[in-house]
């Protein structure tokens, strides 16, 4: 898809901001770092996922934003201010109030879930790092980041013992199977798109919090959609979150705000 795109868009004047479709091994052995950041994001995801209800999946992922926090200050060495910690405290306390109000708890969810809140922090902090080697164009990275994990995920899935599985399953031999999994691979690549457009221009704390309220929707669409089951503790943890996530985006925008005056003037 991304090959497609890269090619027509010289002519088409409303795709003329995708570059030239390009795999140079010298970028690509500076891109592999996050690629492997990726590749065990999804592993670790899946995992979780595999021992959790769907409502419980973001709650198990609760410390991304905790070790966005601290990433943050090791490896990019900035700082984030007190009102914006205060932020994250809410929304890391509204998960913690969500976990113990949990009706089917899993240790195995809540381990995966860590490891996974690790890689998906690591990830945001990674691709503000790595940007830089794709001219700080986040279409070019994810050409990169998207040929590399091919070759990453593929022997996984073999070893994994998956590969049998889905050559037995009827479902993969119907067209109807490959139209939704198209979609949702065009999803894919636009929200990695959005994910690298937001980090460039905001910060890896700004995109985990906003993960969060996606979390915060997931869960509710999975009540709705999927009936998992809920506490009253539960929703209220979800409640705090989104407060706590508001609050954050203010105190951002507010410190953004002062920051382009400081420079007009």
């Amino acid at each position: 898809m991304i090959y497609l795109m890269c090619k027509i868009a010289p002519n088409f004047e409303a795709l003329n901001f995708l570059p030239q479709f390009e795999f140079n091994y010298s970028t690509a052995q500076r891109v592999v770092p996050l690629t492997v950041v990726l590749t065990l994001m999804i592993v670790f995801n899946n995992l979780c996922l595999e021992y959790v209800e769907v409502s419980f999946y973001q709650v198990a992922r609760s410390l991304t934003i905790c070790f966005s926090l601290v990433l943050t200050y090791v490896i990019l060495k900035s700082k984030t201010s007190f009102n914006a910690m205060i932020g994250c405290a809410i929304v890391f306390f509204g998960f913690i109030l969500g976990s113990i109000g949990e009706v089917n708890f899993s240790w195995y969810g809540i381990i995966f879930g860590l490891f996974s809140s690790f890689f998906v922090a690591l990830y945001s902090i990674y691709v503000k790092r790595i940007l830089p080697v794709c001219e700080g164009n986040e279409w070019k990275l994810s050409i990169y980041n998207t040929a590399i994990s091919i070759v990453l995920i593929l022997p996984l899935i073999g070893l994994s013992g998956e590969a049998k599985t889905l050559m037995d399953e009827p479902i993969l031999y119907t067209g109807e199977f490959w139209m939704v999994m198209t979609i949702a691979g065009a999803m894919g690549y636009l929200i990695s798109i959005a994910i690298f457009m937001q980090i460039k221009h905001t910060s890896p704390l700004t995109n985990a919090i906003s993960g969060t309220v996606k979390a915060c929707v997931q869960t509710i669409l999975a009540v709705m959609i999927w009936g998992n089951p809920i506490s009253f503790q539960n929703g209220f943890g979800i409640f705090l979150v989104i407060a706590g996530s508001f609050y954050y985006s203010y105190v951002r925008y507010q410190e953004m705000k002062k920051y382009r005056f400081s420079l007009i003037d």
